[in-house]
C-alpha cells in the first residue's frame, strides 16, 4: 500500500514539474489568434454618436 502510495505521489509530481515547466517555456501562449482576429471584429455593434453622424454629413457635403 505504502509502495503504490510513493508512486503515486511520484508520478503526480512529474506531471506537475512537466506543466509547470511547459507553461513557464510559453508551449500554451495563443500566437496565432491574435493575427486573425481583425478579420472576424464586426462593426455592427458599434453604436455612432450625433458627432459622429454630423461628421459624416460634412464629409458627404465636400465630396
Amino acid at each position: 500500500m505504502f509502495l503504490l502510495m510513493a508512486f503515486s505521489l511520484s508520478a503526480s509530481l512529474i506531471f506537475l514539474g512537466a506543466y509547470i515547466w511547459s507553461v513557464r517555456s510559453g508551449q500554451f501562449d495563443d500566437k496565432y489568434t491574435p493575427s486573425v482576429r481583425m478579420l472576424f471584429d464586426d462593426n455592427k455593434n458599434l453604436k455612432k454618436t450625433e458627432s459622429d453622424i454630423e461628421s459624416d454629413k460634412k464629409n458627404e457635403e465636400i465630396k
